[in-house]
């Protein structure tokens, strides 16, 4: 799932190299509007006549991505970095599967690690039943539940993560990198 995801992130980031320094603040409204100057993008990057790549910029989707990353002053990720600092790299490798892959994983164990902060809170998955098991009658039913002691796993629970070191997600607003200029 996470390689799709990586995959799918190296895709776009080259696809949208340079969408930054086509981004256009106006600030005449009471709330600054982002414009996303579209020609510009597809004439510096020589694409005017690439009818996929215009499809994708007349669309809703691209216009939600433009008004969500179209903030100069916001928290970055992933995306952010490898737009700005990993283009040329993404372009190096592009004859080159063995290095393509390598990236592909580590950027996957990036996203893991982003979504799964701390290996204690990654949660098991349940083991499917075993064949038959709904036709077995000696099944105990569940226990009642001492409400006492559920306070007390909740209390300890609490003291747990009140005493955890602090979740390692870069939360943190930052001016995003505008990377490299747009190529062809």
């Amino acid at each position: 799932d996470k390689e799709v995801r990586a995959i799918f992130l190296r895709l776009f980031a080259q696809l949208f190299q340079g969408y930054r320094s086509c981004l256009q603040l106006i600030r005449i409204h009471a709330e600054p509007v982002i414009h996303f100057h579209k020609a510009a993008f597809l004439g510096q990057r020589g694409l005017i006549e690439n009818d996929f790549l215009t499809k994708v910029l007349n669309g809703m989707a691209f216009a939600g991505f433009v008004s969500e990353r179209g903030p100069p002053f916001r928290t970055c990720d992933l995306f952010d970095e490898l737009v700005a600092f990993e283009v040329e790299r993404i372009k190096a490798e592009e004859g080159n599967p063995p290095k393509m892959i390598k990236h592909v994983r580590e950027l996957a164990e990036q996203l893991f690690k982003n979504e799964n902060p701390s290996p204690h809170t990654a949660f098991q998955k349940v083991p499917r039943p075993t064949e038959g098991s709904h036709l077995r009658v000696h099944v105990l039913p569940f226990p009642r539940l001492s409400e006492a002691r559920v306070q007390e796993l909740l209390q300890q629970g609490l003291a747990r993560g009140q005493a955890a070191p602090p979740a390692s997600r870069g939360d943190r607003k930052c001016v995003v990198p505008a990377g490299p200029p747009v190529g062809m």
